[in-house]
């Protein structure tokens, strides 16, 4: 089946309106293929949106994190998992926001241990205690008197203090009256007190993406175009920083050489955790990706768009491990510890290791605010995709009133995730932050995704699938569609499945660092999952008992397209969907009234 080409009397013209009133969507325009949802400007607009989604804190946050650490309706439930972690995804902006703000003054509050620091603070491992040999006797000693009488320490009798860098002691601070970043609790089960300064910045991370999203894509499409570019710039230096830093190379062995732990492939965990970042860098799987594209006209190019934007995506991720295992490798030069111990794995990464390197940068409150703003600048542009798909979706289910409403709905929806993730600005916030990316953006969406490949290639036909893209980008060769076939019908679900089950398997009681979770916010997780991925049966069910017919007619009957199921506009449907019923058609033969328009829509 080739491009379709329409009698001229399937094409239409420009809408005329001959209502004394005129309602226009404020992100529609005229040259809009769809006019009543809007498409994008251009094709710019599209393309670095997609890329802004995809690379964002996954590839600078989440992916060097899972390397250190490992050594090396479906629709319902995707927009579940996309409002659950919208709450804690902004809350890592409101981190990167405090950061940003603290890189206002002439030294960095990070760069050595000042008042805020407790003993433990040190750039450099401490001796705590060894032997000595003390009047022709070995004696165990500490390291106050082997200080105070001049004493060396004799090979292979040294412990050392625990100690910790400045930037990490400024990050955690564990200690409850702490002044500095989390002032983070003992535990789950120590909730605290709401950290009123990470609360403000919580706001203004929200203030700014409804800002720049109640307009629609027509504002959101302008922004990426800084957003998405800037933070390459800022990686590069980084990188070439990180590279000229003593024991740099020990940092890049950890990563892709000799020193990384190829045992840990036998694990579980590391292949669920490969899994879900692809997933979760990529953005599969959320339904961003379906709202940011629904908004392209209908012969896009989507299969070069999604080649452009999973390369892109890939690279940025190796490139920023790169930047920040050059840094590690420094750290751990430094303090005279393995690569592996020098951090503990998780959110702290990104607020350790590079706050580290950027103090050691020449005018480094400079860099740092470079850094963080980038840090904001990835986190925003990823935020307004996954918000874009919450308001897309009101925007689907009732059309109407987001044409008129879209500027209240988008700020209240804003402000009810804003009150929803105050509790994870609390003491106890980065435990609840660490929760939700471990079941949600990990469990959850990995099942989804499971489905959601069932869904299209089982359920609605991998091969009616095939002929609905060939109708947007043109006919292809059966040689063209060979691998495409073996990766949905075979390969992607059977990988997916096997890592879904290994790892139920397998599973063990979240942590973060050294603290464990108690049974109650392992339950509270397990909910969270549920509670997202609980409509695929519900939904079923009702479609189910809705149907009509025995039993098996109405499974058989739920399995097909609904009948209005197509493209949009007429002018795109062809043959293939030439039985669907428009209901704009049938409001055109109505009676017309004062409002009523006639529309004549041009097919591009």
């Amino acid at each position: 089946m080739g491009m379709l080409s329409l009698p001229g009397f399937l094409s239409c013209g420009k809408k005329k309106d001959f209502s004394l009133t005129t309602e226009k969507d404020a992100h529609s325009s005229d040259s809009d293929e769809n006019t009543e949802r809007g498409n994008w400007s251009s094709k710019g607009d599209y393309l670095l949106s997609m890329v802004g989604y995809a690379v964002g804190l996954g590839n600078v946050w989440r992916f060097p994190y899972l390397t250190y650490q490992n050594g090396g309706g479906v629709g319902i439930t995707m927009v579940i998992i996309s409002a659950f972690v919208t709450i804690y995804y902004n809350v890592i902006i409101a981190y990167a926001l405090y950061y940003l703000f603290a890189s206002f003054q002439k030294v960095l509050p990070w760069s050595d241990c000042f008042s805020w620091a407790d003993e433990f603070c040190s750039k450099t491992r401490t001796v705590s205690d060894c032997n000595v040999t003390l009047g022709g006797e070995i004696v165990h000693a500490n390291f106050s008197v082997i200080r105070s009488h001049n004493l060396t320490c004799l090979n292979g009798t040294i412990n050392y203090k625990p100690v910790q860098f400045p930037s990490e002691q400024y990050w955690k601070a564990s200690c409850a009256f702490s002044k500095v970043a989390l002032q983070r609790s003992s535990g789950l089960d120590e909730t605290g007190r709401i950290v009123w300064y990470l609360a403000l910045c919580l706001l203004l991370s929200w203030i700014i993406v409804a800002a720049a999203l109640f307009k629609g894509i027509k504002s959101s499409g302008k922004v990426v175009y800084f957003t998405a570019l800037f933070p390459y710039v800022i990686l590069l230096i980084l990188l070439v920083r990180g590279a000229t830093l003593e024991g740099a190379l020990d940092g890049i062995e950890y990563y892709i050489g000799s020193q990384s732990n190829i045992t840990k492939l036998m694990e579980a965990e590391v292949w669920k955790d490969a899994a879900t970042q692809i997933f979760y860098s990529l953005s599969v799987a959320w339904g961003g990706l379906v709202a940011l594209s629904s908004y392209n006209k209908f012969h896009n190019n989507c299969y070069s768009d999604a080649i452009l934007v999973c390369v892109t995506n890939c690279v940025t991720s190796v490139f920023a491990g790169f930047a920040i295992f050059s840094i590690l490798g420094h750290m751990a030069f430094v303090s005279k510890r393995p690569v592996s111990e020098v951090v503990d794995s998780g959110f702290d990464l990104a607020f350790v290791a590079y706050p580290e390197a950027l103090s050691k940068l020449p005018v480094s409150p400079l860099w740092s605010f470079l850094f963080f703003f980038m840090l904001l600048l990835l986190g925003l542009d990823s935020q307004f995709a996954s918000i874009e798909t919450l308001t897309t979706t009101i925007q689907d289910i009732s059309p109407k009133v987001m044409k008129k409403l879209r500027v209240p709905i988008t700020l209240g929806l804003c402000a009810v995730l804003f009150l929803l993730g105050l509790v994870c600005v609390t003491q106890a916030g980065i435990y609840w932050v660490n929760l939700i990316d471990h079941f949600c953006a990990g469990w959850g969406i990995l099942i989804s995704a499971v489905l959601e490949i069932i869904g299209i290639v089982y359920i609605y036909g991998g091969n009616r699938f095939i002929e609905d893209i060939e109708m947007m980008i043109g006919k292809k060769s059966c040689m063209f569609w060979m691998w495409w076939r073996l990766c949905w019908f075979f390969i992607t679900p059977v990988l997916l499945m096997a890592i879904l089950i290994w790892s139920l398997i397998t599973f063990s009681r979240p942590t973060y660092g050294s603290v464990s979770y108690p049974d109650w916010g392992t339950a509270v997780g397990w909910c969270m999952i549920t509670f997202c991925v609980i409509w695929i049966p519900i939904v079923a069910i009702v479609k189910v008992l809705k149907a009509e017919g025995n039993l098996v007619q109405r499974i058989v009957s739920c399995c097909r397209p609904a009948a209005n199921w197509g493209p949009y506009l007429e002018c795109h449907r062809g043959e293939r969907y030439s039985h669907i019923v428009d209901s704009k058609k049938k409001r055109e033969h109505e009676i017309p009234t004062v409002s009523a328009a006639v529309y004549k829509e041009q097919c591009i």
